[in-house]
């Protein structure tokens, strides 16, 4: 069992969400969409409807497997969700253009997808 420390908070809704030093979540079931919006605007992002979509399927996706998906299983469950347009790596890279996995495993309130550095 590994036991992640909290580098800091964030103050959502009068509750201090605990993050990892990387913004992760340290307790899974702190994040509700209140959390996702805090997390993006310290990120100086604005949560879209395209957005949403995504971090609903990621939500999708851990609970079905238990983990965040790496970039080319979130491009898989993207398209078989929401279709073949935006099932396209590209459309990934223009929502969250830093790493779509990881950005989108925090955001989502899921750990760090084990294959991403």
């Amino acid at each position: 069992m590994t036991t992640t420390i909290a580098a800091r908070s964030l103050r959502v809704e009068g509750r201090d969400i605990l993050l990892d030093p990387e913004g992760y979540l340290v307790n899974l079931s702190d994040w509700t969409p209140a959390v996702a919006e805090a997390l993006a605007v310290e990120e100086g992002r604005t949560l879209t409807p395209e957005h949403w979509e995504v971090i609903d399927v990621l939500r999708d996706f851990y609970a079905r497997f238990e983990m965040a998906p790496a970039m080319r299983p979130l491009v898989k469950a993207v398209g078989q969700a929401l279709g073949p347009e935006k099932g396209k790596s590209l459309h990934l890279m223009r929502l969250f253009p830093e790493s779509p996995a990881k950005v989108g495993a925090r955001l989502a309130g899921l750990p760090k997808p084990t294959n991403c550095l």
